[in-house]
């Protein structure tokens, strides 16, 4: 779908119109964007660059400030200070705003929210001018609901719903479009394939989307740039990959698909931690015949290789639960020798059972963050000691949510 210029005689459409992003500016720019309700600071300074073209997330918990910095970027509230710029147009500074309809921004709410008195075509063409109305057939063709124009949102599925209110959302030629937590209403089944439809129209219609979520699968699998929105402030911004393998810190490590995070000692090309001597990545900061200096330890899932069978080189450890999926297994283990708690994948082959001792592996090369902080939610342990290489490491237990932390000194 091509984006279409304003007609002659339009001035308000030209008005309203945004025009596109010159090459390497992005889409939108928002820098120190502050929001309260009250004395209840929501957005505490965010700063964010979203690229031209494909889909970025905004990840974070419940009461992060997801939905609220989607209602500042589309003008339904305005922002306390700091600026948002859409297409190098500056939209609110903290003093002047323009309105939602002048912003060139497409909104899908969760539910959808489509007009039960009207078909599919006329949901997805209110608010078009006349002069548009021609390319209501390319977009029902594009979120294919062909041959469903006439039906009312009633006698639609729940993802074919969504389907609509994109295409309405479309139908505007946004140059944005913000999407809030779209398929939390959708069951798991339906889900997955609604996820594809959206990308798909969205990289058909070279539209440039923000998808706000707190599902870490929907935030990997869909979007090419990840932004992790923390107590009001963007902490991490990057690929899906980047953050995944090298996240800035293990609370972001975390919030990023499921981690074991041990502490440890980092000496020269080597990490020496509870489960062996594993090797370091030069890009992490070590250098060659460097002293040792404390460190965490990010370990994935799938970093772990398990073994039924005594290994020299493995640390025996007993299952404790399992957490079938199908398509992989997650295991969850507790280390005989040192009484870590430890999630591994496995993706095919027999599985372990609870009670079973079986034998870690830690394999890949971990990546690592200087020094040994602090965890919130300490659970007081007094385990074994475990000797690797001459060095003594105490472990104490540590969670938060979804993570392992493991301290090792």
């Amino acid at each position: 779908m091509t984006r279409h210029a304003p007609s002659q005689g339009h001035a308000e459409d030209a008005e309203r119109t945004v025009p596109p992003p010159d090459a390497g500016q992005p889409a939108i720019a928002i820098a120190g964007l502050r929001k309260s309700y009250g004395a209840t600071a929501v957005l505490r300074g965010v700063e964010l660059s979203v690229p031209a073209g494909g889909i970025t997330a905004v990840l974070g918990a419940s009461g992060s400030g997801k939905t609220t910095l989607l209602r500042l970027i589309a003008g339904f509230d305005q922002a306390d200070a700091g600026s948002i710029s859409i297409a190098g147009r500056r939209v609110d500074d903290g003093h002047r705003t323009v309105s939602p309809h002048h912003r060139g921004v497409g909104y899908v709410p969760q539910d959808a929210a489509l007009f039960p008195h009207l078909t599919v075509r006329g949901n997805i063409a209110f608010g078009m001018r006349q002069h548009r109305r021609g390319r209501l057939p390319e977009l029902i063709s594009l979120v294919g609901m062909n041959g469903h124009e006439r039906r009312y949102p009633h006698q639609l599925s729940g993802g074919q719903q969504q389907r609509v209110a994109l295409a309405r959302a479309l139908a505007s030629d946004p140059e944005v479009v913000l999407m809030d937590e779209p398929f939390g209403s959708l069951d798991a089944a339906l889900r997955g394939t609604v996820r594809g439809d959206v990308t798909r129209i969205l990289a058909d219609s070279g539209t440039t989307a923000i998808l706000v979520t707190h599902d870490q699968d929907e935030a990997l699998s869909l979007a090419g740039h990840i932004a992790y929105l923390d107590a009001g402030q963007i902490t991490a911004h990057g690929t899906p990959r980047e953050l995944y393998d090298h996240p800035p810190t293990p609370r972001i490590a975390a919030a990023i698909g499921t981690a074991n995070i041990l502490d440890g000692e980092i000496a020269g090309d080597r990490v020496h931690c509870a489960l062996g001597i594993l090797p370091a990545s030069q890009a992490d900061g070590s250098q060659p015949g460097a002293d040792p200096r404390p460190c965490r330890i990010l370990l994935r899932p799938e970093n772990l290789e398990l073994s039924t069978t005594p290994s020299a080189e493995g640390s025996p450890a007993t299952v404790s639960q399992l957490h079938y999926h199908g398509h992989d297994t997650l295991v969850d283990l507790t280390s005989d020798a040192a009484d870590l708690s430890l999630t591994a994948r496995i993706t095919a082959g027999a599985l372990p059972q609870p009670g079973q001792h079986v034998w870690i592996t830690a394999t890949g090369t971990p990546h690592t963050w200087s020094g040994n902080g602090s965890v919130k939610l300490y659970l007081q342990s007094r385990p074994p000691r475990n000797r690797v290489e001459g060095r003594r490491f105490r472990m104490s237990r540590y969670s938060d949510a979804g993570v392992n932390f493991q301290r090792c000194s």
